[in-house]
């Protein structure tokens, strides 16, 4: 069963927490995918992986760009991962239908908006009830915390 983990955002924005998740993923050798809802969102987390060069530079790409199956990371509107990810990041209330195509899912989400944090209640409770593996982490000063 696919691990599943929700990333209750409460101390920093999506486009500061992402680039620490996704360096750990490429350096355990791993490829991600990132969906987004919204193509602002899409475009500022773009930005922000151009801008992180420590502790690693996070090479990326999107619709358009050739060869979208060497991405290390792929940015995406849609449901699709051409770099055959085996992790994929959910943001903006983002689901998959099919959890069992990656190893692993990480379901990020703002703790400062009440709908975000409703939804992810319902996402939980939906992929608990389907037996995923869940867990819950809590944004501390420093990194995360498994609170569940």
């Amino acid at each position: 069963m696919t691990q599943i983990g929700f990333y209750h955002l409460t101390r920093t924005s999506v486009t500061e927490a992402l680039p620490q998740l996704l360096s750990r993923t490429l350096a355990s050798g791993q490829k991600a995918a990132v969906w987004c809802a919204s193509k602002a969102t899409l475009d500022d987390v773009d930005k922000a992986l151009w801008k992180v060069s420590s502790p690693t530079w996070l090479p990326h790409g999107s619709a358009g760009v050739l060869l979208p199956e060497r991405q290390p990371i792929w940015l995406t509107l849609e449901d699709d991962t051409p770099n055959n990810a085996p992790f994929l990041f959910l943001l903006e209330s983002r689901t998959c239908e099919d959890c069992t195509r990656f190893d692993r899912i990480f379901d990020l989400f703002d703790g400062h908006d009440e709908d975000a944090v409703a939804a992810a209640r319902t996402r939980w409770s939906s992929l608990k009830a389907a037996g995923h593996e869940l867990a819950y982490w809590r944004q501390e000063d420093k990194g995360w915390k498994r609170a569940r």
